[in-house]
Order: structure tokens, then sequence, then C-alpha cells
């Protein structure tokens, strides 16, 4: 008896029009590569930014390049894992180029998606570092707010309850418990748009009965305080706005960019297929 061989090809080639462990492959280098970059970029601006003044660059400077920095982040990160999907998905037999090309930029696509919700849940801390350095003025609003005590929104109305006497000195022994009491009127009163006026009256009390002001200079003071307050956190959410358009167009570049270098990584990929055939 004569056994004939018969060739048979390959299943790889006649594979699903999605190929998983290509956009896997794809989403995984993407973070990876984003997270080297946001690492570099987080070391180049601190050693940037000087503690000393007129030194180094501004504040307003530092947030354009930071903001640029990302849209660089986005486009190479996503570039590289946009490529790496299109290249290591498997060749399409007998399917139209036009098919070919729109398959390939869905491949770029859905590696740049599922990199962009890996880097949602494990970049996080490394994105949020580079945007606190970008808006310095977030950082003091996060630390009024977790000095105001326990963070119970019961606290302030607590405290009103439990205050003195507006006729007798309020309490300055306990500086820590001063300190809470007044964070608190103050997160609330700025949160709502300005504080009372017997809340200010208190602050200024409790001020000038713990650094000896007179009335008059200690209310001062207080209004000072407040209104630098206000302007730091109004200039905090301008920066998160700008900030937040950013990254939206950071991430609109990111899916342009794996799209394309996915239909270049097919076509590297097929064509390295075709001399092989040959």
């Amino acid at each position: 008896m004569v056994f004939e061989s018969v060739e048979i090809s390959t299943p790889a080639e006649e594979s699903l029009p999605v190929s998983w462990p290509a956009i896997a492959a794809g989403a995984i280098a993407a973070a990876a590569m984003t997270l080297v970059l946001l690492a570099f970029g987080a070391g180049m601006g601190f050693s940037a930014v000087s503690p000393w003044g007129n030194s180094g660059i501004s504040a307003s400077t530092f947030q354009i390049s930071t903001a640029l920095y990302l849209m660089v982040v986005a486009l190479l990160a996503s570039a590289l894992g946009g490529y790496v999907a299109g290249r290591l998905r498997t060749r399409w037999v007998g399917v139209h180029t036009h098919e070919v090309f729109f398959r390939d930029t869905a491949h770029g696509f859905l590696a740049w998606a599922l990199a962009t919700v890996i880097g949602a849940g494990f970049l996080a801390a490394a994105a949020s570092n580079i945007a606190g350095g970008a808006s310095p003025g977030l950082a003091p609003a996060a630390n009024v707010s977790a000095t105001a005590g326990t963070g119970s929104p019961l606290d302030y109305y607590v405290d009103a309850l439990l205050r003195p006497n507006p006729a007798a000195s309020p309490n300055t022994t306990d500086l820590g418990a001063t300190r809470r009491e007044i964070a608190g009127i103050l997160t609330k009163g700025i949160g709502d748009g300005d504080v009372a006026g017997p809340d200010r009256a208190y602050v200024a009390q409790a001020v000038a009965a713990r650094t000896g002001l007179s009335p008059a200079d200690a209310d001062k003071r207080v209004s000072n305080v407040i209104d630098q307050a206000k302007t730091d956190l109004d200039n905090a959410r301008k920066a998160a706005a700008k900030l937040s358009l950013w990254l939206t167009a950071a991430l609109l570049l990111g899916a342009f960019a794996a799209s394309l270098a996915a239909t270049r990584g097919g076509n590297v990929r097929d064509f390295n297929a075709s001399l092989t055939d040959g």
C-alpha cells in the first residue's frame, strides 16, 4: 500500500477576525511604556522645579510642559502597543485589502482601549503624581479637607453646638482642637462660597485670643486668609479643568496613533509572510 502525503494549511492562517492574544500583548506593551515614560517625566519634572526663588521654570510653564509631555507619552506608548498588536496578529487569507486595513485598525484601537483600562487601574498613582505637580493648588485644598477632623459632615454642626458664648473668649489652650474647628469652619464656608458672618466673627475672635492681635487686625487677617484660600482653590479648579482637556486630547491622540501603527505592523507582517510564501 502506498501512502501519499497531503499538505494541510495551518489553522492559524484561517483564524478569527479578532486576535485577542495580539491585542493583549499590544496593550501590555503600551501600559509598560506608559509607566516608564511617566516615571521618566516625573524625574525630569522634579529636577526642573526649584524650591529657590527666581530659579527653575514657572508654574504655568511647568503645567504646559507637563501637558505636552502627556501628549508625547500617549503618542509613543500607543504607537508601540498598536504596532505590536498589528505585527503579532495572525495572517488573514482570502480577505480583501480594505477589510484587512479595517481589522488592523480595529486591533490597534482595541489594544489602546485595553491599555487605557489597565492604566486606569494600575497606573493611576503615577499619573496623579504628575497631575499633582502640574496643579500645585490641589495639594493645599486636599490638606485642608484632611485636617478638618474626622471627615464627618456633622463635625461643623457639633462644633457650632459646643461653641462658647460669644462674650467669652474661645478656648485656645488646646491648639489642636482649635485648628480642627477653624479648619472645619473654613472648609464648609469656602465650599459654600463664603464664610458666614457669625463663623467669621468666631474665627477672628479665636485668632485675636491666640495671637494677641486687636479685633480689627484679627478680622482683617481672617478676611485676607479667606480671600487667599478662595483664590488658590479657584486656580486649582482651573488647572484641573485644563488638565482634563489635555488628558482628553492625549487619549484621542493615543487612539489614533495606535490604530495607525497597527496598520503599519500588519503591513509588515503580511509583507514578510508573502516573502516566505514566495
